[in-house]
């Protein structure tokens, strides 16, 4: 039913309490929210995805670079576009179960990570870090990932301030494609 502008909004009954705000629907996130693709346990063998990203191909893992130790991954639940992640190959939790090799390499491809950013996107800065366990927020505390969010000045805008929802402008196929071309040699 039309209304004329000076009438009050339509009710609607059974799906809340009419706010006069639009909805944007993300069913998509529901996966995150019940814990799809989450390990069964500690395990390497226990369906830890990043155990399970490097046999897959680039474009299907949406790796963008592959070490020795580690590889570079977008995030599937990113905080801005771009985000990704380093991760290295071995199945450990612990940043302190690092090797000497292991631990170099993250720090390299986390620099490397920042120069195809600011190259494919003009990143202005970026939040880097790493959640240490379930209780520091880790989604797959059982593997350990840092993470790398590329930030621009003014991205706060009014969509994750007053909605608590990111508009990402581009599809991660297609991000991983321009990270994998900015990833420096």
């Amino acid at each position: 039913m039309l209304h004329s502008m000076t009438s009050e909004p339509e009710q609607q009954i059974g799906v809340g309490t009419p706010d006069a705000f639009q909805r944007l629907w993300t069913p998509h996130r529901m996966a995150y929210i019940q814990g799809e693709n989450k390990p069964d346990g500690p395990e390497a063998g226990d369906g830890c995805p990043f155990c399970s990203i490097p046999a897959k191909s680039d474009e299907d893992g949406l790796v963008i670079a592959r070490g020795s130790h580690v590889y570079a991954v977008l995030n599937l639940y990113p905080y801005n576009g771009g985000h990704l992640m380093v991760v290295p190959f071995r199945h450990i939790a612990d940043y302190t179960e690092l090797d000497e090799p292991e631990t170099a390499e993250l720090a390299l491809f986390t620099k490397r990570a920042m120069t195809a950013l600011r190259t494919a996107s003009g990143a202005h800065g970026f939040n880097i870090g790493m959640n240490q366990g379930g209780a520091a927020g880790a989604g797959i505390a059982a593997h350990l990932h840092q993470h790398i969010v590329p930030r621009w000045g003014g991205d706060t805008n009014f969509m994750p301030v007053v909605a608590h929802t990111k508009v990402l402008p581009q599809l991660l196929a297609d991000t991983r494609a321009m990270l994998a071309r900015a990833w420096p040699a």
